[in-house]
């Protein structure tokens, strides 16, 4: 029983989250670093009003958790600090358990994509298209807006005065947006055809494309923009800076 009550427990909130790349990247963490009582699963909820009896039946154990598709919005309604930047992003995908049982939210995406994007970035990349809307979307336009990079959303359904359609991208709008990064998950495993609704034939070797996707490394997004001379980066870089950066906030602060 003591053992159980000493270890050490984190978790990814998402949804349809198998193929997660945290669960993994956690275990062989823990796994180097010898840390036998530390254990990292998958809250794999249908609705994240679930997530509170999750964090229920794991009290004792919980130290910290994870935030993916789709609930790095919905998840602040239960949370009871939100950290600075984070609110300012509009998105959570780390949070932390303190030892008073209060949940704390940030955001560590922003600090992953800035780290991995910054050695790519050109003086003529001025202008970004940032495909999708969702929590991690969020992060990008912020990080977007601290590099000076003017951005519009692309949607399937646009919404909002900065989001834009697929059909509205033509030679003329991809030619003044140097920069494009792919934030939905088209083009994941299994899927590996799929790829966002762009017209690729006027990408050029002043482009730079980045896809947030890790699985498979270049996907068809990538291949596209790269056969066309595109600079490309896939998100792995990112997610492993975002994990080690959540691994600091759990344990330092």
């Amino acid at each position: 029983m003591t053992k159980k009550e000493n270890k050490h427990l984190y978790a990814l909130v998402g949804k349809n989250i198998s193929y997660s790349f945290s669960r993994g990247y956690f275990t062989e963490k823990f796994e180097k670093l010898d840390l036998k009582n530390h254990e990292y699963i998958n809250f794999d909820i249908q609705s994240i009003h679930e997530l509170p009896q999750k964090i229920k039946e794991n009290k004792k154990q919980l130290k910290g958790m994870n935030v993916t598709i789709p609930y790095k919005l919905d998840v602040f309604n239960f949370l009871d600090r939100i950290d600075k930047k984070a609110l300012k992003v509009g998105a959570v995908n780390t949070i932390k358990i303190t030892k008073k049982g209060r949940l704390k939210g940030y955001n560590t995406d922003v600090y992953g994509f800035k780290k991995s994007l910054k050695p790519l970035l050109k003086k003529h990349h001025k202008k970004a298209l940032i495909l999708g809307t969702g929590g991690a979307s969020k992060a990008v336009a912020y990080v977007l807006e601290s590099f000076g990079v003017k951005y519009k959303y692309v949607s399937r359904t646009p919404k909002e005065k900065k989001q834009i359609s697929y059909q509205d991208i033509d030679k003329e709008f991809i030619e003044s947006h140097y920069v494009i990064i792919n934030c939905t998950p088209l083009g994941t495993h299994p899927n590996i055809e799929n790829c966002p609704d762009i017209p690729y034939e006027f990408l050029s070797d002043k482009h730079l494309l980045y896809d947030l996707i890790y699985n498979p490394s270049e996907t068809t997004f990538l291949r596209r923009g790269k056969e066309q001379g595109a600079t490309i980066k896939n998100g792995l870089e990112m997610l492993e800076l975002q994990a080690e950066k959540a691994w600091k906030i759990w344990n330092n602060s």
